[in-house]
């Protein structure tokens, strides 16, 4: 990647705020973006209204497009036909990040119901680079999760002692299976079953995405219900979310009490996983290296393996930086004044790479500035709840604008999609374009923002989206999850005897 110069840096953080710094000629050696031309302070302005009136911070625009088809709401019918002696007893290890286990949780409902399985409360693998030893009670309020489910899937806390007697009471003795990733809910009838059946409890592990996005409408319904229904945060992380969304209402009352969340992927592991060069120099580059051998032994240095951190970034795949978020922002029109949380794990070095985006948005919060360190003391050391903490706040924003992709932002979605009639209000910049247009020697403010413009009215024209084949029902709810108030068919639950 080509690095942005500090004198750039300066001017171009000068101008954003109405300051005026003497610019010389850059040299012809000097990288691209040491040459960018800078914005204009006057130009920095949330874009002008249709119908005559000022709309503020840049919201009120955004979403003007409505969908033609009406407004979706949730509808997961309920099972009333009973459930059957069950075939044995399923335990899974779900391993990842919170949304990955998310993931995994939700797909051994569906595969516990369709098999006629009793789910045991899934097991959270412990990951060298969350470090996080909760258990599913520590994150999820159980007692609801079994109480909503009761009806679709026995669930229960832990395998009964006759059944663990058969395997001396160790876990280790009990057949494992090693499923392929995405595969066939039908192969879960063909190979696990009967195995199910012979020895009554089995485990499937690693268990996060072994089950194919597709699926009957029995399968999926399942999904929907464990995913928006049954899976609620525990008490101690709902309380503390429910403060600090008020909070925010509270310091966005000019804005009627919204806010815009952003999702910011710039923690040290992503920078390192990203293979992408930044600012840093030499010093960055043997950090980096540290954090990526630390991480994935060896996985980066094999032999044979090039790494090419231009085409890395032309290709969309390097993280926004803070400066890029901020610039990316006011282009799009959210002016100083736009109430922002922001969603993020310890930012690299955040002392230097978040000060010009608090510059440009002074009213930024996240959640260790919302809440008081005797607050956060119960959640600090545990990343997964410190994120579940952050999905809380973000769900309820007015506008979210995700920067780098992940299992964190494709949920939220979903669960925004879920909660709003089928309406993500999302911002998902084209990052390819951003790269080239960032990287360009010669583009001005007036042409960057408008170029960001016309990126912002691409969120706005998708407006309700709806899924398609091989895509996630836990992002596209509709239709497996919703439905038009004025329809009401239900897929009807089966079950694989």
């Amino acid at each position: 990647r080509l690095p942005l110069r500090p004198a750039a840096l300066r001017r171009r953080d000068a101008a954003l705020h109405g300051l005026h710094l003497p610019r010389r000629r850059a040299p012809h050696h000097l990288p691209p973006r040491a040459r960018l031309a800078l914005p204009q302070p006057a130009a920095v302005r949330p874009p002008a209204p249709r119908n005559g009136r000022r709309q503020r911070h840049g919201r009120a625009t955004v979403w003007r497009h409505a969908y033609k088809g009406g407004v979706w709401q949730p509808c997961i019918s309920n099972n009333t036909y009973g459930l059957p002696e069950p075939n044995g007893y399923i335990y899974v290890e779900a391993n990842g990040g919170l949304n990955q286990q998310r993931t995994s949780i939700c797909n051994a409902v569906a595969v516990a119901g369709f098999l006629n399985a009793t789910l045991v409360i899934p097991n959270f693998h412990y990951h060298s680079i969350w470090r996080d030893p909760s258990k599913f009670s520590d994150i999820y309020d159980q007692d609801h999760f079994v109480q909503r489910l009761k009806n679709d899937v026995r669930v229960v806390d832990k395998v009964p002692g006759f059944i663990m007697e058969r395997f001396s009471n160790n876990l280790s003795n009990v057949y494992n299976f090693k499923i392929k990733a995405w595969s066939p809910i039908q192969y879960y009838k063909d190979v696990v079953l009967p195995k199910l059946i012979e020895e009554r409890l089995i485990r499937i592990s690693p268990f996060a995405n072994r089950l194919s996005v597709d699926a009957p409408p029995a399968v999926q319904r399942l999904r929907c219900l464990a995913n928006f229904e049954a899976l609620k945060f525990s008490k101690p992380i709902t309380a503390l979310s429910d403060t600090l969304i008020s909070r925010m209402r509270e310091k966005s009352v000019e804005n009627n009490g919204k806010y815009v969340a952003v999702h910011l992927r710039f923690e040290e592991d992503m920078v390192a996983f990203s293979c992408c060069v930044f600012d840093g120099g030499d010093e960055e580059k043997k950090e980096l290296d540290e954090a990526r051998e630390r991480g994935w032994r060896g996985k980066f240095t094999r032999p044979g393996r090039v790494i090419r951190p231009g085409a890395i970034r032309m290709n969309g795949k390097c993280p926004l930086t803070p400066l890029e978020v901020g610039l990316m922002l006011r282009g799009m029109g959210f002016s100083n004044k736009t109430s922002i949380y922001l969603a993020s794990g310890r930012i690299y070095k955040a002392e230097k790479n978040m000060a010009p985006l608090l510059e440009m948005f002074p009213l930024l919060q996240t959640k260790e500035t919302l809440a008081s360190d005797e607050e956060l003391a119960p959640f600090k050391n545990f990343s997964s709840r410190m994120a579940a903490i952050d999905y809380s706040v973000c769900v309820h924003s007015e506008v979210f604008v995700t920067t780098q992709g992940g299992n964190f932002p494709h949920f939220l979605l979903g669960h925004r999609r879920y909660l709003y009639g089928g309406h993500s209000k999302t911002i998902k910049p084209d990052k390819r374009r951003l790269a080239i247009l960032f990287d360009s020697p010669r583009i001005g403010w007036k042409s960057l923002k408008r170029q960001l413009l016309n990126m912002r009215s691409h969120s706005d024209a998708k407006g309700i989206q709806m899924k398609r084949a091989n895509e996630s029902v836990y992002t596209f709810p509709s239709p497996d999850c919703m439905c038009h108030p004025n329809k009401s068919e239900r897929p009807k639950p089966i079950q694989a005897r």
